[in-house]
Parts: structure tokens; C-alpha cells; sequence
């Protein structure tokens, strides 16, 4: 059963803000990872984030990194965040269990 893809406000923004290279490898691997399995942690690509209520995963892209929740048959992408930014993205963004 295929997944439903949303992105937040602020996901649309970001993907925006790329270039149109980066876009398109962003949502290639955005609808080949998360639009079937976006629950399959793997070593290098799909992390499940520890001690955090919200996001619950991370999609890794090249120098990318998409944060996103599945809620029942959703996955609601909240940010896609360059690599330097993702820890102050997590910490100031993320939420604590």
C-alpha cells in the first residue's frame, strides 16, 4: 500500500529554495524511499531519531536531510534541512520524548 506524501508549509519553502538539480534529486529519492517503505531504517539512508517525539525519522540525500512523521498511511515531511544545518534545525525544531 503506497504511502500519501504531504509536505508541510515550511517542507514546500525549502524545497523552493533549491536549486532545480537539488529538487529534482530531492524528490526522486523522496518518491523512491518514503512513498513505499518510509519506515525501512537502513545504515545509510532512513535513521529512526532517538529521544525525539517529533520528527521520528531522517531521510539522508546527498547533502540533504529530510525530517519527517508517518502518521497511519501519511508521511508528512516537516523540513529539508543542508547537511551543516541539521543539528540546529533538530534542536531548535525537533521535540523531546
Amino acid at each position: 500500500m503506497p504511502f500519501d506524501i504531504i509536505l508541510s508549509p515550511e517542507a514546500v519553502e525549502d524545497l523552493r529554495s533549491l536549486s532545480a538539480r537539488h529538487q529534482s534529486n530531492v524528490a526522486d529519492a523522496i518518491e523512491r524511499h518514503l512513498r513505499h517503505q518510509p519506515d525501512k531504517v537502513s545504515r545509510s539512508r532512513i535513521k529512526r531519531l532517538r529521544g525525539l517525539l517529533k520528527p521520528q525519522y531522517r531521510l539522508r540525500i546527498d547533502d540533504y536531510r529530510v525530517f519527517y512523521d508517518i502518521i497511519d498511511d501519511a508521511v508528512e515531511i516537516l523540513a529539508i534541512v543542508h547537511k551543516p544545518s541539521a543539528d540546529r534545525w533538530l534542536q531548535r525544531f525537533g521535540e523531546p520524548k
